[in-house]
């Protein structure tokens, strides 16, 4: 049985299979998502009925760290691994606080980057591009980044969520070093990153439980995350889960912290 493609989606988006894009939509409520996305999605919620809420507090996490960003002065951001656009996105939460903040987003499923750039008509200090985080130099070569971005000035790198679906062989520190490398000192990197740790006793069967989900992740420990931050100075809180990292009121800390199988922090670049 065919398919019905959405009036949204590009004729080259092949509708049988699943995107971590557009199953982070779901998570967060989206309508930008398939049949496809949503059966993996749901079979996941069922192994780990966290997963929503967790997607959420990632989303949360965001908002505060760019609110953070620019409160320290930083008015350029990178947004690598950006998805699809939904509530609160970084050139919103940003422009709020200085309209002068430039954002460009970058992501390799291009509904994602369609409706990114449908959102971003007539906003002439954001961009969207599709491209691939893993490749650091044609993403800051692209038009978007060169018209829009001043590398010689401090920027904020966000990398939520992303860093986690690259296996060590896509070397990711690798990736990581050369976004630090290219930006000035001043800089922060934002980061979250699936963690169950190394003391979580069923941290190998949530492991089996995301494979068998159909969402194939690297669960890293506080020490490999922590080496992310190479060559940045992390500030406090340090590594926190999801909702202790500098949370906005005790609405926040409404669930146990170790029920957020992740760890988020934003460092800063010296």
């Amino acid at each position: 049985m065919s398919v019905m493609r959405p009036t949204w989606a590009p004729s080259e988006v092949d509708l049988s299979r699943p995107s971590q894009a557009r199953m982070y939509d779901y998570f967060l409520g989206g309508e930008h998502n398939f049949a496809i996305d949503r059966e993996v999605a749901r079979r996941a919620i069922d192994l780990l009925p966290d997963l929503p809420m967790i997607m959420r507090a990632n989303r949360a996490f965001l908002r505060r760290a760019v609110r953070f960003c620019v409160a320290q002065g930083i008015t350029q951001f990178i947004d690598l691994g950006s998805g699809i656009p939904t509530v609160a996105n970084v050139h919103e939460v940003a422009q709020e606080q200085n309209p002068d903040c430039r954002v460009v987003y970058v992501d390799n499923d291009p509904i994602a980057v369609t409706h990114s750039e449908a959102m971003l008509v007539g906003n002439g200090r954001a961009a969207a591009i599709q491209a691939d985080l893993r490749n650091p130099r044609a993403v800051l070569v692209s038009p978007e980044v060169r018209s829009l971005i001043d590398l010689d000035q401090p920027v904020a790198l966000l990398m939520l969520a992303v860093l986690h679906f690259m296996p060590d062989s896509e070397e990711p520190y690798r990736v990581v070093s050369e976004y630090r490398d290219a930006v000035a000192e001043g800089s922060y990197l934002a980061i979250s990153h699936a963690s169950f740790g190394t003391a979580d006793t069923t941290a190998q069967d949530r492991i089996d439980l995301m494979e068998r989900a159909g969402l194939d992740l690297v669960s890293r420990s506080s020490e490999e995350i922590s080496e992310f931050f190479s060559g940045f100075s992390l500030v406090e809180p340090g590594l926190a889960r999801l909702p202790l990292w500098r949370p906005d009121s005790v609405r926040d800390l409404a669930y146990e912290p170790e029920r957020f199988a992740g760890l988020v922090g934003v460092g800063y670049k010296v």
